[in-house]
């Protein structure tokens, strides 16, 4: 067969095996490569490689850079050997694909180092491999040696977060996300220097984009896309609101029983914030588009068509944005694929006398034949009411001609016990036993306990052997990477007609699409396919004849080409010269370039007023805003060299660091003042009641502030006169909830606040300016009391308390305004991507952008000034605005001061479309309370290790 395959001119074959090297494959590894010398990847706009010429001109465009890729799939339990596929729900095809992944990344020209970011494992109950920090993974570009270093290739990077020494399902990960992203955020930073060091000339390299799979890390990529300025992208495997419809339907769950064992809300959030955050959202398919994807408030196919087709004639989209969707059909590897020689219409291979000449796993198959002759049936999935594998069996049982023609395998992962299993996963099971038994199917349906992921190769080549078909009868199937691996080994399939088979049958025509719900039609393609010998033959041909457009060197090269069209982010000032250096300057020029290598960036400010029109409206604007901000960076420069400069050797005199950085890289230990409040008094007292209980260490300076508040900087400076506290009492103020960061001058003659405008640049990725205020406007005129007898406006614009990136309004009646999930919900259909703030009690309404809060300030002043995570401490009260949870999880220790804030409105969080418990860490050891007193301050201080007794 493969003979009739292979018939290709020798000249074209000579051409394509010459692509082949450039892909740094071994001939041995791709042979169902060598079909036909042109390749196109269907669905994903690829262009045509009609010559060598094109592949190396490609190749060599890539050889000059040295790209570093961060891949994060959280859940499961991912290793680079053997993995254990269908161990559990969450060790699936997922897991798989971003391995390879990664492999295939570090392949290609010009890609430098790939690390695949998970969950430390080190648990009873799991293999030791998966509680190792790092794991090297084998690839191979033997082809590319020479443009190897100390650093480069694969890697997959375990870091430890949530219960230790226990592995949990994916759905109890939610709360501890954050501890992940810290985590993550330390890793990257010390391998940006570190790859800076080797291949950057000293200057960190920054990863060109971080990849998140599925919600959960999809989460995690959005909040290090906005704590690292890189762009993001995002694959979803499979979706929250398509898995909510699909459970809905069939009617066995309530809404709220779904969302209590799957966590769906959650997950639909955190989907809804990856496609804000996201630059690209990498799909599969088509359909994923279209009927999935168009369930989100952000994202409208028709809308995002109309965007890019201002974005072409450079016409403004008025602060609206949208991901661009990507049709990368999924990759393979090749290399544990031989093809099979001979008459594929003999017996299956051996000697039935010498049954140890078949591999394991076959004659653990076989056993459970009575006629192991006959074709048969494979289904590969685990034991998931969606995957649909009672009615498979149903239609099996119920269709006589079929089971006298055919036996049917299900391989439905790996299983000790039944009683040991999921109860999901054991329902599923026990309905496949109990069907059995029902149809009398005893010596025709084999169901294995275990099986190797080495043994799924012999798998397909036993079905294929048997002339028989593969099945995907999954209700929805985002990828379908079965069914390439089936086509591969030169086995039709039978597949659903929602999600990734239809893009994929479309390429490679190799069997029949059916409606899951539709159990006589399943029955019928099968029969079909068995009994019809030249139908059979005809798709086992076509599969084999157009498997190479699923080839990881092309969905690689397809990646590569959608990063290459990102716009290059990553933080802004020299990093390199933004360390411990303590030289002074001896004139006006030399502050100037310190200025701007060292990049403070900062101005002084007595008031909020705004400071310019920075927010990115449009393409047409972007000059403008430019030429605004090289004005603004070069008044502050002046205003720096005229008031500060002249005062940095007293600061050098006076301390081992210079006066050229805030105050805060000096400390031991951070404490942040992050208690939301009903009134100044209540945020005067507790802020007393803190620096008391830590006063001696607060007059040594080990210990900095910070005061994080929706607060105006207008107000902060009100509170500061009335509490009787100093400017100089803070490192620093995160006020507008997170949009704006300040910091107190080392001089007050100068002024008491500076502004770090390099914060504005790191947070102002899709922030819709002049656009989003406008629509804003409109919204809150719409809201009124209708009650009242002149329908009074209930929100009203704070433009005093405004700024470049922040929106502020007041609320006069916080009980009538819309939940902060519908005011949210409004933004994201009209494509504008920012977050909507609920605070001070539901008095005030701030929007912020999407890449800004308080918990990601923090984050910055890590990334900008190596202020560590585990050193803050961030006192909260017991009940915030609705960014109030972002403060309470990470490496950084929280303290909850019972009784304050506990008088606020619970209202603006009771519409949350989940509870607080899903992402918040309620039994953490870096959570503490206490009550608002010194003493008891002080001790919970002592309990969290920060304070010695």
């Amino acid at each position: 067969m493969l003979n009739v395959v292979l018939s290709v001119k020798e000249d074209a074959e000579k051409q394509w095996l010459i692509c082949l090297k450039t892909y740094q494959r071994e001939r041995k590894e791709i042979q169902l490569e060598i079909y036909q010398p042109t390749v196109i990847a269907s669905g994903a706009g690829l262009p045509r490689i009609n010559s060598v010429d094109a592949m190396e001109a490609w190749v060599n465009q890539q050889k000059g850079k040295k790209l570093y890729i961060i891949l994060i799939s959280l859940h499961g339990l991912l290793r680079g050997d053997n993995m254990e596929l269908g161990r559990d729900s969450d060790t699936g095809g997922q897991v798989k694909y971003v391995v390879e992944l990664a492999r295939a990344l570090a392949s290609m020209p010009g890609v430098y180092r790939v690390d695949l970011l998970t969950r430390q494992v080190s648990a009873p109950d799991v293999d030791w491999s998966y509680g190792e920090p790092t794991e090297m993974l084998n690839i191979r570009n033997e082809d590319f040696l020479d443009e190897m270093g100390e650093s480069s290739g694969a890697y997959i990077v375990r870091i430890p977060f949530g219960p230790k020494d226990k592995y949990i399902p994916k759905e109890l990960l939610w709360p501890h996300i954050p501890e992940f992203v810290d985590g993550a955020l330390n890793h990257i930073i010390r391998m940006s220097k570190s790859l800076g060091e080797q291949i950057g000339g000293g200057k960190p390299v920054w990863p060109v984009a971080i990849h998140g799979h599925y919600a959960d890390a999809g989460d995690s990529a959005a909040l290090l896309s906005g704590a690292l300025n890189v762009p993001m992208l995002f694959t979803g495997h499979s979706l929250g609101r398509d898995k909510l419809e699909q459970l809905l339907k069939q009617g066995r769950l309530s809404r709220d029983e779904i969302n209590s064992t799957y966590k769906i809300m959650r997950r639909i959030e955190a989907e809804e914030l990856s496609l804000d955050v996201s630059e690209i959202v990498i799909t599969s398919t088509r359909q994923e588009i279209e009927e999935q994807w168009r369930l989100y408030d952000g994202f409208d196919p028709i809308l995002e068509r109309k965007l890019r087709a201002r974005i072409r004639r450079n016409v403004s989209c008025y602060g609206r944005f949208m991901p661009r969707m990507a049709i990368i059909p999924p990759g393979m590897e090749f290399h544990h694929i031989v093809p099979q020689d001979g008459d594929m219409d003999g017996e299956i291979e051996g000697n039935e006398d010498h049954p140890s000449s078949h591999p394991s796993i076959w004659i653990e198959i076989m056993r459970f034949f009575t006629n192991s002759h006959k074709p048969m049936i494979l289904a590969l999935a685990r034991p998931d009411p969606k995957k649909n594998i009672t009615t498979l069996v149903k239609a099996f049982g119920e269709c006589r001609p079929l089971r006298e023609l055919a036996n049917l395998t299900l391989i439905m992962g790996n299983r000790d016990g039944i009683d040991e299993m999921s109860s999901t996963s054991a329902s599923v099971l026990l309905s496949v036993l109990k069907l059995i038994d029902k149809y009398d199917l005893y010596g025709q349906v084999a169901y294995p306990k275990h099986h190797k992921q080495s043994d799924v190769p012999d798998i397909y080549r036993l079905a294929a052997k048997t002339k028989g078909v593969f099945i995907n009868p999954a209700f929805i199937e985002p990828f379908g990477l079965t069914l390439i691996e089936a086509a591969a080994h030169g086995l039709p399939m039978v597949a659903t007609k929602n999600g990734g088979p239809v893009d994929i049958h479309r390429v490679l025509d190799n069997g029949l699409l059916v409606d899951p719900h539709d159990q006589q039609s399943i029955a019928d393609a099968l029969l079909k396919l068995v009994a019809e010998k030249h139908l059979w033959a005809k798709c086992r041909q076509n599969g084999l004849k157009n498997i190479h457009h699923f080839s990881w060197p092309e969905h690689c090269k397809a990646y590569l080409s959608k990063i290459a069209g990102c716009k290059p982010r990553h933080p802004q000032w020299q990093k390199s010269d933004d360390g411990a250096d303590t030289s002074d300057t001896d004139s006006p020029g030399d502050s100037l370039r310190d200025i701007q290598d060292l990049s403070l960036n900062l101005r002084f400010s007595l008031d909020g007023e705004k400071t310019g029109g920075s927010g990115n409206d449009s393409s047409l604007g972007s000059e403008g805003n430019a030429a605004d901000k090289k004005s603004k960076i070069e008044n502050a420069v002046l205003a720096w060299s005229k008031g500060v400069v002249k005062d940095t050797r007293k600061a050098v005199d006076h301390n081992s660091s210079s006066g050229k950085f805030p105050s805060l890289r000096r400390r031991k230990q951070i404490f942040v003042v992050a208690v939301d409040f009903d009134n100044f008094a209540s945020l005067a007292e507790a802020t007393r009641k803190i620096f008391e209980a830590v006063e001696k260490e607060r007059v040594e300076g080990s210990i900095g502030f910070i005061l994080s508040t929706s607060l105006a900087i207008s107000e902060i400076c009100s509170f500061l006169a009335s509490g009787g506290f100093s400017p100089s009492d803070f490192d620093a103020f995160i006020c507008n909830s997170g949009s704006d960061l300040y910091y107190s001058t080392p001089n007050p003659e100068d002024g008491p606040f500076v502004i770090d405008f390099y914060y504005h640049s790191h947070i102002e990725y899709r922030w819709g300016g002049e656009g989003l205020r406008k629509t804003l406007f409109r919204w809150s005129s719409s809201v009124i009391d209708k009650k009242a007898e002149d329908a009074e406006r209930i929100v009203s614009s704070a433009e005093q308390l405004s700024t470049d990136y922040c929106y502020a309004f007041t609320v006069k009646k916080p009980g009538s305004v819309p939940p902060v999930k519908e005011l949210q919900k409004v933004l994201r259909i009209q494509a504008l991507r920012c977050h909507a703030i609920y605070c001070q009690n539901g008095t005030r309404i701030n929007v912020i952008p999407v890449l800004a809060s308080r918990s990601q300030a923090l984050r910055y002043l890590y990334v900008r000034w190596g202020v560590e995570l585990a050193s803050m401490v961030v006192f909260v009260g017991e009940c915030g605005d609705t960014d109030y949870e972002g403060l309470l999880g990470g490496l950084h220790k929280s303290v909850i001061l019972k009784g304050v804030c506990s008088s606020a409105s619970s209202q603006i969080h009771s519409n949350r479309s989940y509870p607080l418990s899903d992402i918040m860490p309620l039994e953490s050891p870096n959570v503490v309370q206490a009550a608002e007193e010194s003493s008891a301050i002080r001790s919970s201080l002592e309990q969290l290790g920060c304070l010695k007794s």
